[in-house]
């Protein structure tokens, strides 16, 4: 949303916000994992199409069941979503899946593990 940044960034984060309590709350299907996070709305300028990034944290099976489950449900999420939100048109929802989180997890893990790694070395040549 170019020509209005600060209403476009208020309807990405209201979008966000909405989802994600739709996501967690009232999508009761079984294969939707606990540990589902709405990383980023993106609201086109027409309000007609609406990218949410989703991370799944868990197992690489519970991410396609979980995916599963959301692509299922998009159009009970777009149909929550209009009865939340007051907008001039109620976007479709596409779920991508964003693996951000877990990446960021996976190199937080390496970083520990050299930083760990070198402190006991460093430990030993002190002694």
């Amino acid at each position: 949303m170019r020509k209005n940044n600060s209403r476009g960034g208020r309807i990405n984060s209201d979008v966000q916000r909405t989802i994600s309590h739709i996501i967690e709350f009232e999508i009761k299907d079984p294969r939707k994992s606990s540990m589902v996070s709405v990383v980023k709305c993106d609201v086109t300028n027409d309000l007609k199409e609406c990218k949410c990034y989703i991370s799944v944290l868990g197992s690489e099976e519970d991410t396609q069941k979980t995916m599963e489950a959301l692509n299922s449900a998009s159009g009970f999420v777009r149909k929550r979503l209009a009865d939340t939100l007051n907008l001039r048109n109620t976007p479709e929802v596409r779920f991508i899946l964003d693996k951000s989180i877990e990446y960021g997890v996976m190199m937080s893990k390496k970083i520990d593990d050299i930083v760990g790694g070198s402190s006991d070395t460093a430990d030993d040549e002190q002694e």
